[in-house]
């Protein structure tokens, strides 16, 4: 039987919430860092509740190809700008959208309730219900694949345009809401290119609009902005997607 183990994945702000959670459910936390050999690691926490994957989504193939074979049934997964291909060939991970923001030295940031699937769901709710971070628990795939698009178009829609415009996501809309759109919906067009599947375009735009009210004064554009438009665009130039709005961003960031 599985013990009352946790593997943490990357210490960084974001996995230390998760950490700081299960410690106060009476878990055992075992981190891994970029020095832990995690085959032996493996050998002692051989059948652990959770493997937590907490590191930067430029990292996680890199992460899940070293993966020890016992533990990649026990994942839950929370990068940004993740979608299923990302984690296949592994079984029935346990996911989340992260809807909270961590920075160094201040309490949690929530947004809106993040929404989390998969079998680990009710340890990961009730982890960070220790820590006051709200979650929601999804009742099928379906629906976790909306909320990763949802938090895709978030993310992607107030980088890129934020290039342009800079401020805050209550300014994007306000002020720049017809190029906003056009962003957007170009960030749609390309995760219904990634994920094979088409989407009610309202509803996201919608979704991704109550988070705004959640956190009106959040600043657009992070330091990966530059590096979102050019992952966005390399999948472009693979899928044989125009994206003219975020073509002519790139242009314009150029010169």
């Amino acid at each position: 039987m599985p013990k009352n183990e946790i593997v943490l994945i990357g210490i960084g702000e974001v996995g230390g919430v998760f950490a700081k959670g299960f410690l106060r459910l009476g878990f055992t936390v075992h981190p891994v860092t970029r020095e832990t050999d995690m085959d032996r690691l493996a050998q002692q926490v051989t059948q652990p509740e959770l493997v937590i994957v907490a590191v930067a989504e430029n990292d996680l193939n890199l992460v899940l190809n070293e993966l020890p074979d016992s533990w990649r049934s026990r994942l839950c997964l929370l990068q940004n700008e993740l979608l299923p291909d990302d984690w296949r060939g592994i079984p029935s991970p346990t996911v989340i959208s992260i809807w909270f923001e961590k920075k160094p030295g201040i309490d949690p940031k929530v947004i809106i309730p993040s929404p989390l699937f998969g079998p680990q769901s009710t340890h990961v709710s009730r982890a960070l219900d220790r820590v006051n971070i709200p979650t929601n628990i999804l009742l099928d795939e379906d629906e976790l694949l909306f909320q990763l698009v949802t938090k895709n178009l978030y993310i992607l829609t107030t980088n890129i345009a934020g290039l342009h415009t800079g401020g805050t996501v209550s300014e994007l809309w306000q002020s720049h809401q017809a190029f906003a759109k056009r962003v957007a919906e170009e960030v749609i067009c390309l995760q219904e290119a990634l994920t094979h599947r088409s989407f009610d375009k309202e509803r996201l735009i919608a979704a991704m609009l109550l988070a705004f009210e959640g956190d009106p004064d959040h600043r657009c554009m992070g330091r990966s902005a530059p590096a979102r438009l050019l992952r966005a665009l390399s999948h472009a130039d693979r899928l044989n997607l125009e994206l003219p709005q975020l073509r002519d961003l790139q242009r314009t960031a150029v010169e």
